[in-house]
């Protein structure tokens, strides 16, 4: 299962439908958040990665409290809201209010939902790191490149065509947008750093690759 697979499949619309009906949000707002959402939270996880402590407790974090099973169980989503916001409160440290503003600003969302949501997305994203972590058997040392290899899988996957990018391209609206008809691949590129979006200069992808630093 790709990263772009557990947002459309099963799980993700869990999680959509949970928001739609909490909150009033349409699913593909929500959609949309969690596809710009999901890989800015991997890449900020493999940021992190490349600190030998970070990944050893990383890599306790996944054996102890994500093995998968969230995946199969959408029960769990809305029962580990606040275990989410621990999670993002250590990703994301003091530029949690920032990341949640940009992605408010750029979905429609409002403040007091955007964090919410993540939360119930952040337990997700993890429970799909840990299975990918069992399946090809990756202790602290490899974690970097086990999230590299699923933002680049989830990069390649945009390239090829993908349903959200429609749903994206009418969340999101022209904007940044405006000169691709692709704009998954696009936030996908910026949050990796490049790609096709390293001449894009405003809108989300912009400020995913400022947040990220031009990392």
């Amino acid at each position: 299962m790709s990263l772009l697979d557990l947002l459309t499949g099963n799980a993700g619309n869990q999680v959509a439908s949970q928001a739609e009906n909490k909150f009033g949000i349409s699913k593909n707002q929500v959609i949309a958040l969690m596809a710009v959402a999901a890989p800015l939270i991997i890449s900020y996880l493999r940021k992190k990665s490349q600190d030998s402590n970070e990944a050893e407790a990383l890599n306790n974090a996944l054996d102890r409290d994500h093995d998968g099973s969230i995946l199969n169980d959408p029960a769990q989503i809305e029962t580990r809201q606040n275990e989410g916001n621990s999670i993002l409160s250590h990703i994301f440290g003091s530029q949690k209010q920032n990341v949640e503003n940009q992605l408010s600003q750029n979905t429609g969302i409002s403040m007091d939902k955007i964090g919410p949501i993540l939360a119930m997305l952040a337990p997700l994203v993890m429970g799909y790191i840990g299975k990918q972590k069992q399946q090809n058997n990756v202790n602290s040392g490899g974690l970097g490149d086990l999230l590299g290899g699923i933002l680049g899988g989830a990069q390649s996957q945009a390239q090829n065509g993908n349903p959200l990018n429609d749903i994206l391209g009418s969340v999101l609206g022209g904007g940044a947008q405006q000169h691709s008809s692709n704009p998954l691949n696009d936030i996908l590129g910026s949050v990796l750093g490049g790609g096709n979006s390293q001449n894009q200069e405003s809108g989300l992808g912009g400020i995913l690759g400022n947040i990220l630093g031009g990392k």
